[in-house]
């Protein structure tokens, strides 16, 4: 592989994606030196992909939105890495075949599985994907978290129906399709053969406190949500799961 100097990413830390940044800032330090070939599947605007872009690595993000393929374009010509960051149209079902065997070294994959239609085959494609010793970070939605979400707000038989329905839907009307728990999650990336390292909580408590609170002291707020992200059962209400996962 290509080795080029490369640092660690600066993205704005925020306690809506720190604990996430955390564990991809350590996987790059791992491979500090080495330019990574990187996939962000439903990877959007270019949130993540830029700041890994701007650190050195090569990214190709596939999304199925042009207009948010455009946007991705434009961020990353903003941000001097156009060259590193390559826009691919199409979703999670199709990435089998967009993406070559044994041929990447980081994958993002982030609020995908919760709208494809079989999770186990991206899941899998995700697998195949990866270089040994290549990893994974996968970001799902949470199912205790809407359960609260919606009886906080009043909605009791929403989330009687969230809680009870196999894939975490709360009817019909639900934009999801499939909320996880940490063990479906994990399970899911077990089952295709990758051995799971991590899991954390994402959103603990940003989406519970009032932006008042949030923004009075933002240090003590984002030390506070990085504490929470590891420790059940708090980890486990968040609004989102985080699992990093590795080819062996």
């Amino acid at each position: 592989m290509d080795t080029a100097p490369t640092r660690t990413p600066r993205p704005p830390v925020t306690p809506r994606t720190a604990a996430v940044w955390a564990v991809l800032s350590r996987e790059l330090e791992r491979h500090a030196g080495r330019e990574l070939t990187v996939v962000d599947v439903g990877g959007g605007t270019g949130g993540f992909a830029v700041p890994l872009a701007e650190a050195g690595h090569r990214v190709t993000v596939v999304d199925a939105s042009p207009d948010a393929l455009a946007a991705l374009t434009r961020r990353a010509a903003d941000a001097g890495v156009a060259d590193r960051v390559h826009a691919v149209q199409g979703d999670g079902d199709a990435l089998a075949g967009l993406v070559a065997p044994g041929s990447v070294d980081l994958i993002l994959c982030h609020a995908v599985l919760e709208v494809v239609d079989d999770p186990a085959d991206v899941v899998a494609a995700v697998a195949a994907a990866l270089r040994p010793g290549g990893a994974v970070s996968l970001l799902v939605a949470g199912r205790a978290a809407a359960v609260l979400g919606r009886a906080f707000n009043g909605h009791l038989d929403a989330a009687s129906a969230l809680l009870d329905d196999p894939d975490g839907r709360a009817g019909g009307r639900d934009t999801l399709r499939r909320r996880y728990a940490a063990e479906t999650a994990e399970a899911l990336l077990t089952e295709a053969g990758l051995t799971v390292e991590e899991t954390r909580g994402v959103r603990v408590l940003a989406d519970l406190l009032p932006a008042a609170v949030v923004e009075a002291d933002p240090q003590a707020m984002l030390d506070l949500e990085l504490a929470l992200s590891v420790r059940p059962p708090f980890r486990d209400i968040a609004a989102q799961l985080h699992v990093f996962a590795r080819r062996p």
